[in-house]
Order: structure tokens, then sequence, then C-alpha cells
């Protein structure tokens, strides 16, 4: 069973550049499948370990997204993600 949670991101430049980097670090620490998506914008679930795909959905400050990951450590992955979000990236 996969886990999610929405969250939204606050951060300037949403989830473009370095941003975007340390979300795919994050989520490519662990050994769930990750998915992340644009729900503001309504797009496709995205391999969250994919820093290209990431970007492709084009998530701006405000914008709403979904995490979804499945596997032995879901809950973990899905709890470091927003962490890193909530905490604006360190900025």
């Amino acid at each position: 069973m996969a886990a999610s949670i929405n969250v939204t991101v606050k951060n300037e430049v949403g989830l473009h550049a370095r941003p975007a980097a340390m979300f795919v670090k994050k989520a490519s620490s662990f050994k769930s499948k990750v998915m992340v998506e644009n729900v503001t914008r309504a797009t496709a679930p995205v391999n969250a370990k994919s820093i290209l795909s990431v970007l492709s959905i084009g998530v701006l400050k405000d914008h709403e997204i979904r995490i979804q990951a499945e596997g032995e450590d879901e809950e973990s992955a899905i709890k470091s993600l927003v962490e890193l979000i909530e905490s604006d990236f360190g900025e």
C-alpha cells in the first residue's frame, strides 16, 4: 500500500534548480519508489528521483504537490521530503 501526502511549496522559486536538486537527492536516498505530481496544474505523477521529471511538472511558489512513496521505507521517505519542503529547503 502506497503512502501519500499533499504539501504546499512555499519556496520563492518552487521546485526549480537548487530546491529541485535537493528534493531529487533526498528522494533518491530511499529504497521506495517515490513519485511527485503537481496538484495545482493537475500533472501526472513523475519519478521524484529524476531531476528532469521533477522540473517537467513546473512547480511554482504556492503550488500544491502530492508526494507518493511505495516500498519498505515509504513513511520515512514522505516524512523526510515534507520536512525538506517545510524547511524551505534550508533557506
